[in-house]
């Protein structure tokens, strides 16, 4: 291969790239705000060959639990009505079925974490994949919550 394909391959980042309007729908914040933290470099973009911004999924995952509520103190009361207090909030990535059992995935600024729980509680949470969620971690379990 030529030296110039391995320097693009090079720059492209890792994960996919999201429209602002999607970015901005899956952190629950406006549009316009998308692009002010873009110019406030708040957040990381980049540009297509058209000038277009994208935003790169992990840059979304990573402000995930800054946004579920304007102040700080409304995120730990939407998140704290459960007294663990090791809660992760991420994107669930995958979650697979069979049985009595289900697997869930859950991305978390670039991590995974997987959890085992009942079907029927799945089935009950409604979770799919790219919703957002959160790991409850208690000492060797898992548990999630739908956020």
């Amino acid at each position: 291969m030529p030296r110039t394909s391995k320097a693009r391959r090079s720059q492209k980042p890792e994960g996919d790239l999201l429209k602002l309007r999607e970015a901005a729908l899956e952190l629950r914040v406006s549009f316009p705000t998308i692009k002010q933290w873009i110019y406030k470099r708040k957040i990381r973009s980049v540009k297509t060959a058209g000038g277009h911004h994208r935003i790169p999924q992990s840059e979304v995952d990573r402000l995930l639990f800054r946004t579920r509520e304007k102040t700080g103190l409304e995120r730990n009361v939407a998140i704290r009505r459960v007294s663990g207090r090791n809660q992760l909030v991420g994107r669930i990535d995958g979650v697979r079925i069979s049985g009595l059992m289900a697997e869930v995935k859950i991305s978390i600024g670039g991590q995974q974490i997987t959890s085992i729980i009942t079907a029927s509680s799945a089935r009950e949470m409604k979770l799919k994949p790219g919703q957002t969620a959160a790991a409850l971690i208690k000492a060797t379990e898992v548990m999630i919550l739908r956020v």
